[in-house]
């Protein structure tokens, strides 16, 4: 039987504003760049504001870190608003009223300093390892079907340089579907060629290729090049798996010789497309926050030099001025009216997002800088625990709008360059009762992999009981779970002879 019943409840709804901020505080710099952009093509009542002067506010904390040590914020406001949508469907509309608005909005955007420039920490462009490659490729006396065929072996390595494709069906698929012919004998001289590019070994179809190719076209001692490939092709089994006994009986080498051949080998590159050349990924690397320190001082600046400036553009605020000053207007006119009543409301909630934005990713940041500020003075091994929960509750704000600030933003220090998640750990308490990092721990487990015995690398094991000889009790299962994530492989493949 049907029913009707009343129930009294709380609910708790984000306004079309709060949701807007909220997206926009999650965008990394040169997305937000691309947004703003975005936002200029489709609001009319926005414009690019090209000769604004800036004001630079400084806020020092006055809970130093250190004694006489300061850390001093740069582009930070001392509030921090939380946009509401207080629009009443009742009120009249008053462009004097959103001028006003505006006019306070506008103050407070400005709050970039260009008076000390300082030079874009990005990258600077320079060739890709397919740009590379290809223009190797066009230099070859090959007819038109080959050099598609180099473009597509090309186009199918990945990352470290290697070809992820069989030969075989790239070659397949272009004479099925482009109609050319290229014989199997065609294919392999093709792929030969470019494995001879700079870097040498690149398009190889797995480690072993990868080696030989760089052997082959070495200027090293022909004696050892010709032990290192006949190794490479005979016993590569035992050489990846670090069997160097059975490899020394059945090659039937001194043990100074086996040395030599496999520090032969060790001179050769694993992963050729890795190196020198800039990836395509590495040209889109732009920090959102710079941190220098200046004497005993860090600054903090929110890296958004190249991030188009908005306002609202005077033009149209003339336009509805005037059709509210005017009794008898078309019914034309008052749909128009409506229209930019509507985009300058969006307009100036769009610059208070991006404002607010800015003033809390300001305000994480330094709280992130106060809570690490041993790890940017001396580096990774004094970074301490720390969870979201730490940073919501010093700046009173939400564990969720952390999470979306430190996703995806990259911040530029002395100590180098870190994803904000990076500050983020769970800790261990030591026997002196207090708390360190699994990255402090991480670092430990490297700093003991590297000095360990060459010829008798330790075990995880070893490794459990030298961190709790320093009071950090660990298990062994934690060790390998580290060492894997460190990418460190097993005492038995670390041993050298």
């Amino acid at each position: 039987m049907l029913q009707l019943n009343q129930r009294l409840a709380q609910l708790q709804k984000l306004s079309p504003q709060q949701i807007q901020y909220q997206k926009l505080l999650q965008l990394n710099t040169l997305a937000l760049e691309q947004r703003i952009k975005t936002e200029l093509e489709l609001n009319p009542i926005l414009e690019e504001s090209l000769d604004q002067e800036y004001d630079l506010e400084i806020k020092e904390d006055s809970n130093e870190p250190e004694a006489n040590e300061e850390i001093e914020i740069e582009n930070e406001s001392d509030s921090e608003e939380v946009i509401k949508d207080e629009k009443n469907p009742e009120d009249e509309f008053s462009v004097e009223d959103y001028i006003n608005d505006v006019e306070e909005l506008d103050n407070d955007y400005k709050t970039r300093n260009f008076e000390e420039e300082k030079s874009q920490p990005v990258a600077p462009l320079r060739e890709t390892l397919n740009e590379h490659l290809l223009n190797q490729l066009y230099f070859l006396d090959l007819s038109e079907p080959l050099i598609r065929l180099g473009e597509e072996i090309i186009g199918n390595l990945n990352e470290d340089g290697y070809l992820k494709r069989g030969l075989e069906d790239i070659r397949q698929e272009l004479v099925m579907f482009e109609h050319l012919e290229i014989s199997e004998a065609d294919a392999e001289k093709v792929l030969k060629e470019i494995q001879s590019f700079d870097p040498v070994g690149i398009a190889s179809r797995n480690l072993k290729e990868c080696l030989l190719v760089q052997l082959r076209h070495s200027s090293f001692d022909p004696y050892y090049t010709y032990l290192a490939e006949n190794l490479l092709e005979k016993h590569f089994s035992d050489f990846v798996n670090k069997r160097f006994e059975n490899i020394q009986r059945d090659m039937n080498l001194s043990l100074e010789t086996l040395k030599a051949v496999l520090a032969l080998i060790h001179k050769l590159n694993p992963k050729p497309g890795e190196g020198n050349i800039e990836s395509d990924q590495a040209n889109q690397v732009t920090p959102d926050f710079l941190i220098e320190k200046i004497d005993h001082n860090f600054i903090i600046t929110l890296n958004d030099r190249n991030v188009p400036s908005v306002t609202i553009s005077q033009t149209y605020l003339e336009m509805l001025n005037t059709n509210k000053r005017r009794r008898n207007i078309s019914k034309r006119e008052k749909e128009t009216h409506k229209f930019l009543r509507e985009k300058f409301e969006s307009a100036k909630w769009f610059i208070a997002s991006i404002q607010q934005r800015r003033e809390t990713l300001m305000k994480i940041m330094r709280a992130i800088l106060e809570k690490q500020y041993r790890f940017f003075e001396t580096g990774p091994k004094a970074l301490k625990p720390m969870i979201y929960k730490d940073i919501a509750e010093e700046i009173g704000m939400d564990i969720s709008t952390i999470s979306r600030v430190v996703n995806g933003k990259y911040v530029q220090s002395p100590v180098g360059i870190h994803e904000l998640k990076y500050f983020f750990s769970e800790g261990l308490s030591t026997d002196e009762g207090t708390e360190i990092s699994n990255k402090h721990i991480k670092e430990l487990i490297k700093d003991i992999c590297s000095t360990e015995p060459k010829n008798a690398p330790y075990s995880d094991d070893k490794i459990a009981e030298l961190l709790n000889q320093k009071g950090i009790h660990i298990a062994r299962r934690t060790v390998a779970k580290y060492r894997e994530q460190l990418r460190i492989p097993v005492a038995r493949l670390r041993k050298e002879i």
